[in-house]
């Protein structure tokens, strides 16, 4: 065995159908571009219109965001493994790859559970809602968020880093995800497979108990709405979430809330690719094309360009 040390890694990719890989390219770096052109005009269309200062816009704003720094964490290094076929990441890089794809990820599931509480006052305590949600509430609600993923990662990560990697340096996927980089660790691995198998459990699981329960709620109280079209309101502003979490959950629950999490099969690596670069790029569809309040929003923002471009003229 070779005894020195790992000091670097090499991203396998996508190795199946290595005469598509072009087409990958292409396709991934439009998608790529369409992820941050979407999320990036959500963040400008809720910083500059005053009635998409609430709650719920300031939510979507934080997932926006995070959106942003998830896809480029992740996807101009699977779309250079695309292009090459020995794509290398520094020990370093490789680890701080890893930790914010982690702090990323959990992230947006603390967000997209935040976003079911916010919807489940305004639907089930209407009234109590704007004593309840206000603005300084949902601006720390959104940094705990990020605080408790930061945290949790900052209790594993260390364990990671001083693994001991000794043997072969080839990573089995197109980023450093956690379960290739402990299958090339050079000493037993059970306990932290176990540790993070709880820890995906704990995050994923209860988050999704909580939304769950949050709609049962919800969907009881709007089942009560006597007339068809305040039902049918009420349903419209949550169908956008519920879809992004059928979504984003489906994914996670298939690639870490398992055991062996670190085999990589092609259907593990596409359900990865789709999680990287599809989901991201549909979040500013899913909460924009049916919103109407975003859309009032973009035609004021048009026509006060316009007013101030005559203006100037």
């Amino acid at each position: 065995m070779n005894t020195s040390a790992v000091t670097e890694f090499i991203l396998l990719g996508i190795p199946f159908l290595p005469d598509l890989h072009r087409v990958f390219f292409i396709v991934g770096l439009f998608m790529y571009i369409i992820t941050i052109m979407g999320n990036g005009f959500i963040l400008i269309i809720i910083t500059i219109e005053p009635r998409l200062q609430t709650p719920m816009y300031i939510f979507l704003s934080n997932l926006a965001f995070l959106e942003i720094c998830y896809t480029t964490t992740i996807v101009p290094k699977m779309l250079q493994t695309l292009l090459e076929t020995r794509t290398t990441i520094s020990f370093a890089c490789c680890m701080a790859q890893g930790f914010f794809h982690f702090i990323l990820g959990s992230t947006e599931l603390f967000i997209l559970t935040a976003m079911a509480f916010d919807r489940y006052l305004a639907i089930c305590r209407p009234l109590q809602y704007p004593t309840i949600m206000t603005k300084h509430v949902c601006i720390q609600m959104s940094l705990a968020t990020w605080y408790a993923a930061f945290i949790i990662m900052l209790l594993q990560s260390p364990i990671v880093w001083r693994l001991p990697f000794c043997g072969s340096n080839v990573v089995d996927h197109f980023y450093c995800d956690i379960g290739p980089i402990l299958s090339l660790a050079c000493t037993d691995t059970h306990l932290i497979e176990s540790v993070g198998l709880l820890s995906s459990v704990l995050i994923v699981i209860m988050t999704l108990i909580l939304t769950i329960v949050s709609y049962i709620f919800i969907i009881s109280t709007i089942l009560h709405i006597p007339s068809a079209a305040g039902r049918k309101k009420a349903f419209s502003t949550c169908t956008s979430h519920l879809i992004v979490v059928s979504i984003l959950y489906g994914a996670l629950i298939f690639m870490y809330v398992r055991p062996n999490v670190h085999s990589s099969s092609h259907l593990t690596r596409v359900v990865a690719i789709l999680n990287t670069t599809l989901t991201p790029m549909l979040n500013p569809f899913i909460y924009t094309i049916r919103n109407a309040e975003v859309k009032e929003a973009l035609r004021s923002a048009i026509h006060k360009r316009r007013g101030f471009l005559k203006g100037d003229f």
